[in-house]
């Protein structure tokens, strides 16, 4: 080794490092029609243990404005402080508690109830803070106006993403090796099967089909 230019025994050290990062890994999640779905989850669990290069946040701001939850989907890791907000002028509740067959599990127990007063005119809006410290979906909804629901995401694993209108998530410098690729839409109430894939040194993609169309967004 004596002798050796530094950058030759830099490469040298940081190439077991490199040669354990693959490159972007793209899911595509579709509906039952074959049409691209906005707003699903797609998680990542590498076999290797590493952090993606942008973290999960942990503060999340969800707006009630005109009859609804906005963002409608929203994606946090563990622990993470979410601040409701009344844009409305009248009064909200915020009702949480898991989502879809995972509320069966929970058995009534868990989540949370807030209640925030109407907006006046003039005033700041009216807030409430809550914890998100379990994983899995939450439903959010409104006990005095029903059609308003909403969902947080609470991920367990730092590799997770929203879809975006194309139906893509995109992940860059996935560890390589084995991956299990889970997708979750709040329409879907039966769990999409994880899928298994191995990921070596260069770009790869996969495409997951949802057995339901989403109902539409409302506006």
């Amino acid at each position: 080794m004596k002798g050796r230019p530094l950058a030759v025994l830099l490469a040298l050290a940081l190439a077991p490092l490199a040669a354990a990062v693959a490159g972007t890994l793209n899911v595509v999640v579709m509906d039952k029609e074959g049409k691209p779905v906005p707003d699903a989850v797609v998680a990542l669990v590498p076999s290797r243990a590493a952090a993606p290069k942008v973290a999960l946040p942990t503060q999340v701001t969800i707006n009630q404005e005109k009859m609804r939850f906005v963002p409608a989907v929203a994606l946090v890791a563990v622990g993470a402080k979410g601040t409701f907000v009344n844009n409305d002028p009248w009064e909200h509740h915020v009702r949480a508690s898991a989502a879809g067959i995972k509320s069966f599990d929970d058995g009534g127990s868990g989540g949370f109830e807030l209640r925030l007063e109407g907006k006046a005119d003039g005033k700041p809006a009216k807030t409430a803070v809550a914890t998100f410290d379990k994983p899995g979906p939450v439903l959010v909804g409104c006990h005095l106006h029903a059609s308003m629901k909403g969902h947080v995401y609470v991920s367990d694993t730092p590799w997770a993403a929203l879809t975006g209108d194309d139906g893509t998530a995109s992940f860059d410098a996935v560890p390589e090796g084995p991956v299990f690729v889970r997708v979750w839409q709040a329409d879907q109430l039966i769990d999409v099967p994880p899928r298994q894939m191995t990921l070596g040194a260069t770009p790869a993609s996969t495409t997951v089909h949802l057995t339901v169309v989403p109902r539409r967004k409302r506006t």
